[in-house]
């Protein structure tokens, strides 16, 4: 067997680890399997791209020990409640790699002149051009975008949607001089000149990606972040064109067509299309239409609501990104463990957009060690929700709230929730009477079957934790 046969059988068994590894992370039991065999598989295609190609080990070295620190720190210093921004970043990151490929690629070019580029890599100018542009493209937009998306979900940017008048129109221009530049790039054979149009196509890229995640409220993070995801794993397959990379081709196809896979879903779960995720500008100012309810929230006392729950045959807890930012998953979980030797049957109902990234949830209650079993999706949960004794929202908003189903004036109407207010009795944790990212009023807060216990989620749990332990 030939030198490059034993080369592209590596990529092909790298290329079926990234296949199985994805496949595993569907399921919360496997996920974690399933991210050691795809790292398992890049680490294979790295090795192989190293032996293949000649390169200057030196930088190679000093590029795995800094990205080991790197990585290794914000392993450890990074809390879980941060973990959606972080996600956010290493998108951005990833974008910026395309980007800087593409740009190197072109100072090679530029170097050699197209015709012995063209011959060296065995292909047309037009075709090398074009996915050097494309590269750095969704590169640029993808390193931006997502930059941003990492200010709205840490706090550093408002999380409202921004919109002024005339915005769509400037982002169409944007886009139509993107394509323009983009052209003129392709068929320009003076090699001067289209480093020029190449610069103009990074600056507008990179503006473009700000100006494209600007109007996107922080209720619509979750798609926006899965959306982003699709785009890094699209430049990265952009970037394997460009030097002919198999498995950074394969690998990043994987990501992106997982990534809008996992757009869709979470478009569905909040039943909207990605156009209106991504241009209506929804949660742009706090809105009261609809509310229709001039009534005060009913609070209750910790100590009451011990009485509640410990006569309750059925628990149910409901989490938002409240819980997140409380970091009371793991008092969540004693509560829970404690109600079930009270004998209560105790599950957790996961929405699929609840919190700031998809599967926030999921993460969370896994790193306090909640079985998977008792993790009950929307559609499952739903039908039994009149049957439960209790329902606790801890943290959740505008997953739980009925308007969507019972006003059709409401901006959320039509989306799926998680229907507590169909719970004998709802407990609803929250610090104050704030309302979600859609900026809308919570009609269940006013219910008559529910109850606010105000404060920080984590200390309240802990109090009912003490009172149940007697």
């Amino acid at each position: 067997m030939s030198f490059d046969s034993i080369i592209n059988l590596a990529y092909v068994i790298a290329a079926t680890l990234f296949v199985f590894g994805i496949k595993m992370l569907g399921s919360a039991e496997t996920a974690r399997r399933g991210n050691m065999i795809s790292g398992i598989g890049m680490l294979i295609a790295v090795v192989v791209t190293l032996l293949n190609k000649g390169m200057s080990y030196e930088w190679i070295v000093a590029g795995l020990i800094v990205g080991t620190l790197i990585g290794g720190i914000s392993a450890r210093i990074v809390k879980m409640t941060s973990m959606p921004e972080l996600v956010a970043l290493f998108n951005g990151f990833g974008g910026l790699a395309s980007l800087l490929v593409a740009w190197a690629e072109l100072e090679k070019v530029r170097g050699i002149g197209w015709q012995a580029y063209s011959i060296e890599m065995g292909t047309s100018s037009y075709f090398s051009s074009f996915v050097i542009y494309l590269a750095m493209l969704i590169g640029g937009i993808t390193f931006t975008g997502s930059l941003y998306a990492y200010g709205k979900l840490s706090g550093r940017l408002s999380g409202q949607a921004k919109v002024f008048p005339g915005q769509k129109g400037i982002n169409a221009l944007m886009l139509i001089a993107i394509l323009v530049v983009g052209v003129l790039f392709a068929w320009n054979g003076d090699l001067d000149t289209a480093n020029k149009l190449f610069l103009s196509g990074v600056v507008l890229a990179l503006i473009f990606g700000v100006m494209g995640v600007m109007p996107i409220g922080g209720g619509d993070m979750p798609v926006v972040i899965s959306l982003l995801n699709s785009c890094s794993g699209l430049a990265a397959s952009a970037a394997g064109f460009v030097i002919a990379n198999n498995v950074l081709i394969v690998a990043g196809c994987l990501v992106g067509a997982s990534g809008l896979i996992l757009t869709a879903i979470m478009c569905k779960a909040m039943n909207r299309s990605l156009g209106h995720v991504l241009f209506s500008g929804f949660g742009a100012t706090s809105q009261s239409e609809g509310d229709g309810d001039d009534r005060e929230p009913k609070s209750i006392s910790v100590q009451d609501a011990y009485y509640v729950l410990e006569a309750a045959s059925s628990v149910v807890f409901i989490p938002g990104y409240g819980m997140a930012v409380a970091q009371a998953q793991h008092v969540v979980k004693e509560l829970g463990e404690l109600l079930e030797e009270n004998g209560a049957e105790v599950n957790f109902a996961i929405h699929p957009v609840a919190g700031r990234m998809p599967g926030h949830m999921n993460v969370l209650l896994a790193e306090a060690d909640v079985s998977y079993d008792q993790l009950v999706e929307m559609d499952n949960i739903n039908p039994v929700m009149p049957t439960v004794d209790v329902a606790v929202v801890i943290g959740a908003n505008d997953v739980v709230n009925p308007a969507a189903s019972q006003d059709e004036s409401s901006p959320i109407y039509g989306m799926p929730i998680i229907e507590a207010h169909n719970a004998k009795t709802v407990f609803i944790l929250k610090r104050g009477q704030g309302k979600g990212f859609s900026g809308l009023v919570n009609k269940l807060f006013v219910m008559d079957n529910s109850r606010m216990i105000y404060g920080d989620a984590k200390a309240t749990i802990s109090e009912l934790v003490n009172e149940l332990k007697g």
